[in-house]
């Protein structure tokens, strides 16, 4: 008899697993779930205890064995999806970047994509000018630490805190300036929304940079945005396609194809190469979910579950609810310390929203890619990363690349969908058809004759 329920029990602890997942503010929420639950379940469990409605802008991402990143499928088994034995680690993200984060219906919807945001401009996916970065910084501060106190706040206050990936000195009395005279009297909400206003009119806001190369071998970086697809080059963005004028993504092995229609007369097709074929297909179900207007795919490989952006706008919009009034221990507080930078200063005290004790669990190193609170700077001054924004480049380049930074884009490799330094892209020795833009009857022309194998090299595997 005790034989047997022994053997009931195990059979149970069989059939369940521990998961966790990291939050945007760094804290973790951990659960029991049976072994053939699917990513639905394991979402709408956050999700509530969030007390989230606008849950379609965010995903759950996990990073496999190989360090390659993915988005949790919803409609699938969790258990099938990961590569790696249980316990689970996750986390949190923004999967689709609102247009306009100000019409969003509720405060912690706002307040988690702030949340994102701000984690993307500290690890350098957000690139800005320096005069943007001074601003953005300061509604960060205000939001933290509330109205500038001559009494609390000492001379180089603004220095105690991490911004950016590196700053200047310079930068940083430009911060604490704005910080002093410019924000007076902005709440915390009013902060984070002119922070969101700001950051959705630079041209890196939303990028979720994929690491590729193209045809000459130079390294360039691709991202779907909001407003379309980008490829950020050195400190250029070398390509802008809006949705309207994408009409396909194809993907073929290491090998990624986007075409477009850029006028009547005008038909391009880019072409870039991803690390791996595991990389390649990742950037490609990120383009496909992504799309806003109707872009074709290759129907031999559509097998993304979930929303598009397109459908998670339409859903938003129908939400109905009065506002939410926050309580302690609704969402976590702004003052909560950095798990990864260590603790910071404290901040004004928020009776809206309580501290959270964060404890710092092994294996999740390669899934930490920033702080909710701005952390302490423990880094030495350096020279001012940003530049201006929006010039165009010289006559005789494309008319969507423009000047983002004096220095190249380059966010953190740890914060990558594949880290760059592990793989290494097998080039083509011919077929230049791409890094800039070719026709239809280009492609054509360069194709005739010769397999797919004979011009890229490259095994056909999906």
């Amino acid at each position: 008899m005790l034989t047997r329920l022994m053997s009931s029990s195990i059979r149970s602890l069989d059939r369940e697993y521990n998961c966790t997942v990291r939050l945007l503010d760094d804290s973790e929420y951990t659960c029991t779930i049976q072994r053939d639950a699917k990513g639905q379940y394991l979402f709408d469990l956050i999700c509530h205890h969030l007390n989230l409605l606008e849950k379609d802008y965010f995903g759950i991402r996990y990073v496999d064995p190989d360090k390659q990143r993915h988005w949790l499928e919803f409609s699938k088994s969790i258990a099938k999806q990961m590569k790696s034995q249980p316990p689970f680690t996750m986390c949190l993200r923004v999967k689709f970047y609102p247009p306009d984060p100000a019409a969003l219906k509720e405060e912690i919807t706002r307040y988690l994509v702030f949340l994102q945001v701000k984690r993307d401009l500290y690890h350098g996916r957000l690139l800005c000018k320096t005069s943007d970065a001074a601003l953005l910084a300061a509604y960060i501060l205000q939001a933290e630490i509330g109205d500038y106190d001559p009494g609390k706040h000492p001379e180089g206050y603004c220095s105690k805190f991490q911004f950016f990936p590196k700053h200047s000195e310079k930068l940083e009395r430009r911060i604490a300036e704005i910080h002093k005279t410019e924000l007076i009297g902005q709440t915390p909400e009013v902060s984070e929304l002119n922070f969101l206003r700001k950051a959705q009119m630079l041209e890196t806001y939303g990028v979720d940079p994929h690491p590729c190369k193209d045809v000459s071998g130079n390294p360039a970086f691709l991202a779907f945005t909001p407003f379309g697809f980008t490829v950020l080059q050195g400190n250029r963005r070398i390509h802008f396609l809006t949705w309207d004028e994408v009409t396909k993504l194809k993907f073929e092995a290491k090998t990624f194809h986007i075409y477009a229609n850029q006028n009547e007369d005008r038909k391009i097709i880019l072409t870039y190469f991803a690390p791996t074929p595991e990389a390649c297909k990742h950037l490609w179900k990120c383009g496909v979910e992504n799309q806003v207007g109707e872009v074709e795919s290759d129907p031999d490989f559509c097998h993304c579950s979930g929303k598009v952006a397109k459908e998670v706008m339409e859903q938003s919009a129908k939400i109905k609810r009065d506002p939410l009034r926050f309580t302690a221990g609704m969402v976590p507080s702004r003052s909560c310390p950095s798990i990864t930078h260590g603790p910071r200063l404290t901040s004004v005290p928020r009776t809206r929203r309580r501290a959270v004790h964060i404890s710092i669990m092994e294996g999740l190193e390669s899934l930490r890619d920033s702080a909710h609170s701005t952390p302490v700077r423990s880094v030495s001054h350096s020279e001012s990363f940003m530049s201006s924004r929006g010039q165009l480049v010289e006559a005789g380049e494309s008319s969507t690349s423009a000047i983002i930074s004096d220095e190249a884009y380059s966010p953190s490799d740890s914060v990558l969908p594949t880290p760059i330094a592990e793989h290494r892209v097998e080039m083509p020795a011919a077929r230049h058809l791409n890094g800039a833009p070719c026709s239809i009857d280009e492609e054509k022309e360069s194709a005739a004759g010769a397999s797919l194998e004979d011009i890229f090299g490259l095994e056909l595997r999906a």
